[in-house]
């Protein structure tokens, strides 16, 4: 039997704040493994810290206790700027709100990971941007500005954006909660095929049990924990 390679190990993460007197807890000592090739979905009710957990593992937040190590490598203690040079290269992130730059086309929205962490000449950065295009089915859509596109075609762009430097983890939070059902299927499928071409690994947030059950895995929160959900 071939042996998992472990990506992602979270270990005793807490993440607490203060409400005036009191300590509110978000997180208490929450554990996670995660394998390469390996697609995860993150439910549970609003509230219960699912995106604090995902911008925890994703080096947005700090926690309060607790380790986060990715591909071998402890960032716990890491500083702000190797957290930053970790993060561009090795992580990427859906938004329910795709989050595209309003000012530039298609094309340059998911150029900008390249253009952040790729050496390669401009012709080959503009090479993998149209294969991606490609795979995405935006080719003719390649010069066209976010809101000269659909919604479905918007994340699209935000998933190109997404993977197109190649990233070991991406972690998407609710990025179908503004979609139509057939586009949200359309979409979480394009996603979890890349991922799983790209034998990557994958977190995903989400409020809808179809998708859910389109993972290997389904998790939630519960008292700060993550607890494995055995059906939904």
């Amino acid at each position: 039997m071939t042996k998992k390679e472990l990506i992602l190990q979270v270990s005793g993460v807490s993440k607490s704040f203060k409400q005036g007197r009191d300590v509110v807890k978000i997180l208490d000592g929450a554990n996670l493994s995660l394998y390469k090739n390996e697609v995860v979905a993150l439910v549970g009710p609003s509230g219960c810290g699912k995106t604090t957990f995902l911008q925890i593992i994703g080096l947005l937040d700090e926690p309060t206790k607790g380790s986060i190590i990715i591909n071998k490598n402890n960032l716990s203690n890491a500083s702000d700027g190797q957290k930053t040079e970790f993060r561009k290269r090795n992580i990427g992130f859906v938004y329910q709100s795709h989050n595209l730059l309003s000012d530039f086309t298609a094309f340059d929205n998911i150029m900008m990971p390249l253009i952040l962490t790729s050496k390669d000449q401009k012709f080959t950065r503009d090479s993998s941007v149209f294969k991606m295009l490609s795979k995405l089915g935006l080719e003719n859509r390649r010069n066209h500005f976010p809101s000269q596109l659909s919604g479905g075609e918007q994340q699209r762009v935000a998933i190109g954006r997404s993977i197109i430097h190649n990233p070991m983890l991406v972690l998407a939070d609710e990025p179908t909660g503004n979609l139509d059902s057939k586009s949200a299927r359309n979409v979480i499928d394009l996603l979890i095929n890349a991922i799983k071409k790209q034998n990557k690994s994958l977190i995903i947030v989400t409020h809808n049990s179809a998708i859910a059950k389109k993972a290997d895995r389904v998790i939630t929160i519960d008292k700060g924990k993550i607890v494995e959900k055995e059906d939904l």
